[in-house]
């Protein structure tokens, strides 16, 4: 019986089926179960939860930094996985914390609230559209750049747009914080700085030195103490700590980039900018 070559041809060409190792699925698994607390968190804010709601956005942000190191510690990176970082980053720390705000506050201004909304939401899209971009091309840039992010990361964004209602929880006076005013605020001035060009300090990259890990670790204890006596005064303050670090981001990253000027001889590296961030 003779064989007709193309069907040989054929059963050549066709590729095996290979599986992935479990490495490569745990970050996904993680950035997966991120996802989820997310949009956990607008069923909450959809039942009037709002404490639960928040919490849900923190176990998301906890998630999201944890799966990139995982995935690097691993060696499971992959460009699979941070597209599907960056979406999960859009709806966690995008769309949640905007339509909890709307449900909690911005519903009562209209669609001047709405409109707010949108904006943050907008914003944080175009700053993840923007990452994704960098992540495409190759960046040579030098040692000190890499910790620095440009403009407000989307987690960090989420914490600092969801200050007032953190701070309600922690106040006799929550209508002074829900007022649709200060929210709007608080909206739109998180929306420029998740666009900006800022510099923001990353902690991805940053050695702490062998004298400063004892107080370190005293300090995260004290944290972890205050958290649980009072969570939310306690995470209204780590906020209110981190926007007072852009100016002195800013400060730090012009002197580190005067002084490689300096040192190349005043060549182009006045045009250096920090890397991107999600």
């Amino acid at each position: 019986m003779v064989r007709h070559p193309r069907a040989k041809l054929h059963r050549r060409r066709t590729p095996r089926l290979q599986g992935l190792s479990f490495n490569k699925i745990i970050p996904n698994v993680m950035t997966l179960l991120a996802l989820c607390a997310g949009l956990t968190s607008l069923r909450y804010g959809l039942h009037g939860e709002f404490e639960k709601a928040v919490v849900a956005i923190i176990l998301a942000a906890i998630l999201d930094g944890l799966d990139g190191r995982v995935a690097r510690l691993l060696n499971g990176t992959s460009r699979f996985g941070a597209e599907l970082d960056s979406l999960s980053d859009f709806v966690c720390f995008g769309v949640a914390p905007a339509l909890l705000l709307y449900l909690w506050s911005m519903g009562m201004a209209g669609g001047v609230g709405w409109a707010l909304v949108l904006l943050y939401v907008v914003s944080c899209a175009l700053r993840l559209a923007r990452f994704n971009t960098q992540l495409m091309g190759e960046r040579d840039l030098p040692a000190w750049a890499y910790n620095y992010f440009t403009g407000v990361p989307a987690p960090a964004a989420a914490g600092l747009v969801m200050l007032p209602m953190m701070l309600s929880f922690a106040t006799e006076t929550p209508e002074v914080f829900s007022h649709p005013a200060l929210v709007g605020l608080v909206l739109a001035g998180v929306a420029a700085l998740m666009v900006s060009r800022l510099p923001t300090f990353s902690l991805k990259k940053v050695k702490v030195p062998h004298k400063a890990v004892m107080p370190l670790l005293v300090g995260i204890g004290i944290l972890a103490g205050l958290l649980v006596t009072n969570p939310w005064l306690t995470l209204g303050g780590v906020g209110v700590i981190y926007l007072a670090l852009i100016p002195i981001s800013f400060h730090t990253f012009r002197r580190l980039q005067r002084e490689a000027q300096h040192m190349a001889g005043g060549e182009d590296q006045g045009k250096t900018e920090p890397v991107e961030g999600a």
